[in-house]
């Protein structure tokens, strides 16, 4: 007598539990990518949107940066302006005295016997014309003029004689010196003080 064992339904439970644990298994490894899907979405949005706040902070920045420099700038151009009014009124301010140092000039370093008849200015250079009564006092008055202090060297044009020979009319121009800053800020500085 032969005895027979009938395995299958062994094999069929341990075919069962592996079916079981391998749907299981495949359940949670699902369920895994699932979760890690969802985590690393969930990160990428969160670095993504730390991002956008990022730039928009930087943007923020720099438009704030972009109105600054559009203050200094006009700053700056305001200030070239004050600048530039500055050097015209210290320019003014000198020449307001030159005009009266010329003719003071002119009237100390005036040769007896000599009268101008014509004074002209163009920028810097004035031109004279007048009437003396001899050449020698026509060379006179050229040195007294080289010798003041507002005038460069004067350049004799012509000398006539008119009247009979008894006047020489003369015409000479010359430059004026500038003053000194220096010069300039200590007549304004004795002019407060008096």
């Amino acid at each position: 007598m032969t005895i027979e064992i009938n395995l299958l339904p062994w094999r069929e439970e341990l075919r069962a539990r592996r079916s079981k644990r391998f749907y299981l298994a495949l359940a949670l490894m699902a369920m895994i990518g699932l979760g890690s899907g969802y985590g690393m979405t969930w990160y990428y949005q969160q670095e993504t949107e730390a991002q956008r706040q990022r730039n928009a902070h930087i943007e923020s920045q720099s438009r704030q940066l972009d109105t600054a420099i559009r203050e200094i700038s006009e700053l700056e151009k305001s200030r070239d302006q004050m600048l530039e009014q500055v050097r015209l009124f210290t320019e003014l301010q000198n020449g307001r005295t030159q005009t009266v140092h010329v003719l003071e000039d002119l009237t100390t370093s005036l040769e007896e016997g000599v009268y101008y008849t014509q004074l002209s200015r163009q920028g810097d250079t004035l031109r004279l014309s007048g009437l003396a009564q001899s050449n020698a006092q026509v060379s006179d008055q050229l040195r007294r003029l080289a010798a003041a202090a507002s005038f460069t060297e004067p350049v004799l044009s012509e000398v006539e004689a008119t009247g009979g020979g008894e006047r020489r009319r003369f015409s000479l121009s010359m430059s004026q010196r500038m003053p000194q800053a220096s010069a300039a800020s200590e007549g304004s500085a004795d002019r407060e003080g008096a």
